[in-house]
């Protein structure tokens, strides 16, 4: 069993920054897909933002030119960078990963705990 491990969350005032990161336990990290999502307070969980093993990235609209996913494929960690946080990026913050643990096991989805973030006026 894959286990994501999350850190990072907290408060912050709006226009700040944080930094998310979501280390995975075990797996072939270079070839998953890890992503971010969110759910604020009486809202459906949300993408946020998106990485594959080849680098290629997609970004929510409201969080576009403001946040920044990467990945470190020798720490098996994604991170998720945000700056210009606003009030309305307050939310549970979870990581998702699409991984297998072996080469010749099938890929499967995984989520981590999940990490409160919250920004303050």
């Amino acid at each position: 069993q894959v286990q994501l491990v999350e850190s990072g969350g907290g408060l912050v005032q709006a226009g700040g920054s944080l930094r998310l990161s979501c280390a995975a336990s075990e797996g072939v990290f270079s070839s998953a897909v890890m992503a971010w999502y969110r759910q604020g307070p009486g809202k459906q969980r949300e993408l946020v933002a998106q990485i594959t093993g080849g680098g290629s990235t997609n970004y929510a609209d409201a969080v576009k030119g403001r946040f920044t996913i990467s990945r470190d494929n020798t720490k098996k960690t994604a991170y998720l960078q945000m700056n210009s946080l606003k009030t309305e990026d307050t939310a549970v913050y979870s990581c998702y990963a699409r991984i297998r643990r072996t080469t010749i096991m099938p890929f499967n989805d995984y989520w981590g705990q999940g990490t409160q973030v919250t920004v303050s006026s």
